[in-house]
C-alpha cells in the first residue's frame, strides 16, 4: 500500500530490476508494462529473466528467458488438478528434471556444454510436443495455462541457446527477498515520499552488497557531498561487460 485515502490503502507494486552489480527497486500504483519500460528504458538490449506476466510482452522475444521455476509451478499445477492434463503434467515434469539434472552438470563442469545442447534438442521438441496436446486434450484450466506457456514457446529455451544466461530468476527473487519482508510487516508507505525512500535505500543497500561496498561508508559519504553541494558516491560500478537483467 502507499497511503491512505477515506480510510482505504492505494494499492501499489513493488519492481527490482536486477544484475549481477546493480539492482534497482522501485514502487508504482501500476502493475502495467509501461512501468517495466520506464524502468529498462528504451537503450536497454540486454536479455531479460522474467516470469509470463504479459507486463514484458513488449521486450523482444528473442532476448527474453522465461523463470523455469515458475514454469516448474505451472507443470506442478497440471499435475494438481489432474485428469488427462495431469498425465500430460507428469511427463513435462519428467522433462523437467531430466534437463536440470544436465545444466547443473554444465554449470559444475562435468557436462560440456555442446553435449548439453546436442541433448536438450529432444527435450524442446518434447515439451513443445507434450504442451500442444495439453492444449487441445486436457481441462480447461489446464488447456488455458499450456495455451499462456505456448505463445512464449521463443522465450523458454534462450539458456540453451546462449551461454552465460540462467535458466530461473532465483537471483532477482533472492535480491528483492528483504524487501518483501519489510513490506509484508511495514503494511507499506504513508506516500509518494515514503516509497521513494523505501526505493533509494533498499536500490543502495542491495546494490554495495552486490558490489562488496561498505554500506555505512556510502551513505555517510552521501550526506557529507550533500552538505557541502558536492557531487555524490556513485552507485555505479566500474565499466565492465553488459549483464543480463532480471526483473520480478
Amino acid at each position: 500500500m502507499e497511503g491512505r485515502k477515506d480510510g482505504r490503502g492505494h494499492r501499489a507494486w513493488l519492481w527490482v530490476v536486477a544484475t549481477a552489480l546493480v539492482v534497482v527497486f522501485h514502487i508504482a500504483r501500476s502493475r502495467g508494462g509501461k512501468v517495466a519500460q520506464a524502468l529498462l528504458r528504451a537503450g536497454f538490449l540486454g536479455f531479460l529473466t522474467t516470469d509470463r506476466w504479459s507486463g514484458y510482452d513488449w521486450y523482444d522475444k528473442g532476448l527474453r528467458q522465461l523463470c523455469w521455476s515458475h514454469i516448474t509451478r505451472d507443470f506442478q499445477g497440471f499435475i494438481d488438478r489432474g485428469g488427462e492434463g495431469g498425465r500430460l503434467g507428469t511427463r513435462l515434469m519428467r522433462e523437467r528434471h531430466r534437463f536440470f539434472k544436465w545444466w547443473h552438470r554444465v554449470r559444475d563442469g562435468t557436462l560440456a556444454r555442446e553435449d548439453f545442447e546436442q541433448r536438450m534438442k529432444k527435450v524442446r521438441r518434447t515439451v513443445g510436443r507434450l504442451l500442444r496436446q495439453a492444449e487441445v486434450r486436457a481441462e480447461k484450466k489446464t488447456s488455458g495455462m499450456a495455451r499462456e506457456i505456448l505463445k512464449l514457446e521463443e522465450c523458454r529455451w534462450t539458456f540453451v541457446d546462449v551461454p552465460g544466461i540462467e535458466p530461473t530468476n532465483n537471483f532477482g527473487e533472492q535480491c528483492i527477498r528483504h524487501a518483501v519482508m519489510y513490506r509484508k510487516t511495514s503494511f507499506g508507505t504513508q506516500g509518494p515520499e515514503g516509497s521513494c525512500f523505501v526505493e533509494r535505500i533498499f536500490t543502495a543497500v542491495t546494490t554495495l552488497k552486490l558490489q562488496e561496498r561498505v554500506v555505512l561508508d556510502f551513505l555517510t559519504d552521501t550526506l557529507r557531498t550533500h552538505r557541502r553541494s558536492l557531487p555524490p558516491p556513485s552507485l555505479l560500478p566500474l565499466a565492465e561487460a553488459p549483464q543480463p537483467a532480471h526483473a520480478a
